[in-house]
């Protein structure tokens, strides 16, 4: 290992549905069989830079003590994600309800349950202050976010998955490094709309590093004082867009954890998306190192 990352984030079950379309409001529809998955941002992203070599990863989440704790530590110790830290609360493990349409495009709705009793103990603040990049999204308090920034050691990076989408604090605008978002994250964090171009300036006034995710045309990488880099997506047949973002922010904060520069880890990420949506999941579908780098060449 070269790098260390600690995910502080979500941990939910997806409760998965396919369906012929997302109904409309007041509208029953019939869908095909349940699944149940192991999923949430911050599980995914923790399992996305674990797979993605190069970087001992950790997990600082919260989980309940039912059925669904259990699946999702499974999940997360198979993928290499160190679980040492995860705290139990008396709430339920965080649900995903998600429709996903045959195009792939998918529909969710969260019960947060335990990830919104999530404060931070004394050793996840300990391991985070270890770490080389420190990744987390909004599907757990503010407030543990900026902990978690509070937390990092001089010189690591404190990168945000802006998602889902909600405007963010001045002080916690003052504590990130590099935010990662989508174009709909970016034009509401932005307050305006535009080009990605046009997005990323803005919010580089208010953060040192910006990746705007592109879906299919790949990803958008603005950094003070130096070239914007369009990065180039990858065309794949979508079976199931679920997690691919998150693929991409684990994978992304590997890349860095291990030295690589943020155009190169996120060429890297997206193509490890890329391949993520072309399987069904959120964590049973993230690629490994070897297929990104076979996919890559």
């Amino acid at each position: 290992m070269t790098g260390q990352v600690v995910v502080v984030g979500s941990a939910n079950v997806d409760l998965v549905v396919d369906v012929p379309r997302h109904p409309g409001g007041g509208e029953t529809i019939l869908g095909g069989d349940l699944r149940r998955t192991p999923g949430g941002k911050g599980a995914n992203q923790a399992v996305a830079a674990a797979r993605a070599g190069g970087a001992e990863t950790t997990f600082a989440g919260a989980l309940g003590t039912d059925e669904s704790a259990e699946l999702l530590l499974t999940s997360l110790e198979r993928a290499g994600v160190r679980t040492d830290l995860v705290s139990r609360v008396d709430a339920p493990t965080g649900t995903a309800l998600i429709t996903v349409s045959p195009d792939g495009e998918n529909a969710i709705v969260v019960a947060p349950g335990a990830n919104a009793r999530l404060e931070l103990t004394a050793a996840q603040v300990e391991r985070i202050a270890h770490a080389d990049v420190v990744l987390a999204q909004l599907e757990i308090p503010l407030g543990t976010v900026r902990a978690a920034a509070a937390a990092r050691r001089p010189g690591a990076v404190m990168a945000l998955n802006a998602a889902p989408s909600r405007d963010l604090p001045a002080d916690l605008w003052d504590a990130l490094d590099l935010l990662v978002v989508n174009e709909h994250e970016a034009a509401d964090l932005a307050h305006t709309d535009g080009t990605p171009e046009d997005l990323a300036k803005v919010l580089l006034e208010r953060v040192l590093a910006v990746v705007i995710t592109l879906g299919a045309d790949g990803s958008l990488v603005a950094e003070r004082d130096r070239p914007t880099v369009r990065v180039p997506g990858i065309r794949v047949e979508a079976v199931d867009t679920t997690g691919a973002g998150d693929t991409f922010c684990g994978v992304l904060a590997a890349g860095l954890a291990r030295g690589l520069a943020l155009p190169e880890a996120a060429r890297l990420a997206g193509v490890a998306a890329a391949l993520a949506v072309t399987r069904p999941g959120a964590q049973d579908a993230v690629p490994t190192a070897a297929e990104v780098e076979e996919s890559s060449r």
